[in-house]
């Protein structure tokens, strides 16, 4: 096993598990080793999205839990793919987002308490890395593009979209100056419509299927996207409950009675693919011709599909990151990875360009237990 392992952890704004990738870095050279997801049970799930309702003692507990928890995906994680503690050089936890307000007076919070992976490794570990961003006048979001600009700063013009609870795009390459920012709707309003629809027996929309049956509106996903939010320039940024159930009640009709559950789900996937083609369209570098897609998005062919017609006239391809070597899943904890193994360093680890803040900062809290 490769002395210097760094560890990254990932539990995004869907709420739908912990994702861990194991990786390695040698100059600009990012290579991700092994990953799994680990779904939360939808109980569990349910409370993540709700936490914001949260008093403290509950929500101080849910730090705790969260934190517990993922030790023991660490654990489990390392114990089955034979990597000792000791040859971890760090770890990076990006934490749980329970809220995300951008702006001048805008402030965020991550739980997950990070302590009890240092404690049971006995290696540095690096969370909490949106406020330092906050502090010198960024959003605090989106982080991605820093890796994004790492893998692909010196290659041909390319955008990389990573479609989680939120959507979110970067623009990098030869001659481009890196950006970023959040496109909207990534998963979350798909996922809250089949959890509400299918009586929470389902959480996803597994490959598009209900997608794939129904008849986008299109009427009603142009009227969404009039909405402020896209018209706004970068720097911007979105908090996943933007896209609740609140949202789907007053744009869908109670309970979405005005559609049958397909063509819901199919105008919901539409409207995804449609925000992210407007800010594709709208703020591209001119030269940009390819549109890697990853997160969980990248596994719902409905959408790929979608995304691929919506820009085919612009001569745009469109396919996912697992084409390049990484699963769609891991690149969000590989990036944290990255950002703790900076950190570790003294580097900067954000893209002030995609955040807007006022310049390079090294992102990050610093956790030893020993």
């Amino acid at each position: 096993m490769k002395k210097n392992l760094i560890l990254g952890l990932m539990s995004g704004t869907s709420a739908d598990g912990l994702s861990i990738a194991l990786c390695s870095v040698s100059g600009k050279d990012l290579r991700v080793h092994k990953f799994a997801n680990y779904p939360y049970p939808a109980a569990l799930q349910a409370r993540i999205i709700s936490a914001r309702s949260l008093c403290a003692p509950e929500l101080s507990a849910l730090n705790f839990e969260l934190g517990r928890l993922w030790t023991g995906r660490v654990k489990e994680f390392c114990r089955k793919n034979r990597v000792p503690y000791k040859s971890l050089a760090v770890i990076g936890s990006h934490g749980q987002t329970v809220w995300h307000a951008s702006g001048k007076k805008g402030h965020t919070l991550q739980i997950g308490e990070a302590s009890f992976i240092a404690e049971e490794t006995g290696r540095p570990v690096f969370c909490d890395f949106r406020p330092a961003d906050m502090a010198a006048g960024g959003e605090g979001a989106p982080l991605i593009p820093f890796l994004d600009e790492f893998l692909f700063g010196g290659k041909e013009p390319v955008a990389l979209q990573n479609i989680g609870g939120v959507g979110n795009i970067a623009f990098v390459g030869r001659g481009v100056k890196t950006s970023g920012f959040d496109t909207g709707p990534g998963n979350s309003l798909m996922d809250t419509a089949i959890t509400e629809l299918s009586g929470h027996k389902l959480s996803y929309d597994r490959d598009g299927r209900w997608a794939a049956a129904g008849t986008p509106d299109l009427a009603l996903v142009y009227r969404l996207l009039a909405a402020p939010f896209f018209l706004r320039r970068p720097p911007k940024s979105l908090d996943r409950t933007e896209y609740s159930l609140a949202f789907l009640n007053k744009h869908c009709g109670p309970l979405f009675k005005r559609h049958s559950a397909n063509d819901l789900l199919a105008t919901l996937n539409f409207f995804t693919a449609a925000s992210i083609t407007l800010a594709f369209k709208r703020f591209a570098p001119r030269g940009t011709k390819e549109l890697i897609v990853s997160g969980g998005g990248a596994l719902n062919p409905v959408l790929m599909d979608n995304l691929a017609a919506l820009l085919l006239p612009a001569g745009v391809r469109v396919r996912s990151i697992g084409e390049l070597g990484i699963h769609p899943l891991a690149k969000e904890p590989a990036c944290f990875a990255l950002l703790a193994w900076l950190a570790l360093n003294g580097e900067s680890n954000h893209c002030p360009g995609a955040t807007g803040a006022r310049g390079p900062r090294v992102l990050g809290k610093l956790i030893r237990s020993k």
